[in-house]
C-alpha cells in the first residue's frame, strides 16, 4: 500500500523526469518526448506520456544499449526486451539523522574519482558510468590508505537529492561504515534545505531496516525497467 505522502511530493513519484527537468536538464537528452541521462552519466530515463515510449526506447537503446526506465512501465518498442522489473522502496528524511560519527569522512574530489568508481563497480556493477561522479557529491572513508566505504548524491531536483552509491567493500562491512555515510549526506541535504530520498531494493531487508534507523519512512514502491538491445 503506497503511502499518503505521495500528495506532498508528487515530483517524486517521476524523479528521473523532474532531474532533467530541473537540477540536471544539462544532462538530459530527449528522444520522442522521453527524457534520459546522456549515457556517460547515468542508464536512466523517464516518462511522461506512455505513448512516447515505444519509439523514444529504440531510440535511446542506439546511445546505451542497457538502461532503466524509471517509475510507471514503458510501451518497449521493436527490438528492445524487457529483462526484468527491479521494484524498490522510495525512502524520504525529514528530519537530519541522530548519529555518532567516529570515522573520518571525505569528499572524493577529482583525485579520488578512480577509488570511487573502482569500489562502486566492484559491489555495484552496471550503475556507476564514467561520468556518474558529475552528478553530485560524493563522500567516502579511507582505512590504512584502502577506500572501503562511499555514499553520495545522484538524481537532483529544485527540493530534492536522491542519496545513492551505498557501498561498504566486501571485506570491511559490519563496522557502520555504510550508517555513517548515508547520514553524513543526508544531513548535509537537509542543510541546504532539501529533502534527501533514496531507492533500495524491496527484498534488501537490511538495507532498509539500517535507512529506518536512520529515520527514512518508504514513501512509495518505484519500479526500475530494465530494456536492452536484443
Amino acid at each position: 500500500m503506497e503511502t499518503s505522502m505521495n500528495v506532498k511530493h508528487p515530483e517524486l513519484d517521476n524523479p528521473v523526469w523532474y532531474s532533467l527537468q530541473e537540477t540536471h536538464q544539462a544532462f538530459c537528452t530527449e528522444h520522442a518526448g522521453m527524457k534520459f541521462y546522456l549515457p556517460e552519466m547515468a542508464p536512466f530515463g523517464a516518462f511522461s506520456d506512455v505513448e512516447t515510449t515505444f519509439e523514444g526506447t529504440v531510440s535511446y537503446a542506439h546511445l546505451c544499449h542497457d538502461f532503466y526506465v524509471v517509475g510507471e512501465r514503458p510501451d518497449v518498442g521493436n527490438g528492445l526486451i524487457l529483462k526484468k522489473e527491479l521494484v524498490c522502496d522510495q525512502m524520504i528524511l525529514e528530519n537530519p539523522c541522530e548519529i555518532l560519527f567516529s570515522e573520518e569522512i571525505v569528499l572524493l574530489d577529482r583525485n579520488r574519482r578512480r577509488d570511487l568508481a573502482a569500489l562502486v563497480n566492484r559491489v555495484q556493477p552496471g550503475y556507476f558510468k564514467d561520468e556518474t561522479a558529475v552528478l553530485g557529491n560524493y563522500y567516502g572513508i579511507y582505512v590504512n590508505g584502502i577506500l572501503v566505504a562511499v555514499t553520495g548524491e545522484r538524481m537532483q531536483m529544485n527540493a530534492y537529492k536522491e542519496i545513492s552509491a551505498v557501498v561498504t567493500h566486501p571485506d570491511y562491512t559490519g563496522k557502520g561504515y555504510a550508517g555513517q555515510l548515508v547520514a553524513f549526506v543526508a544531513n548535509a541535504i537537509i542543510a541546504e534545505n532539501k529533502m534527501p530520498f533514496l531507492h533500495v531494493a524491496a527484498s534488501n531487508s537490511r538495507a532498509i531496516q539500517l535507512y529506518e534507523k536512520l529515520g527514512f519512512v518508504k514513501r512509495r514502491s518505484m519500479s526500475f525497467w530494465n530494456l536492452s538491445l536484443t
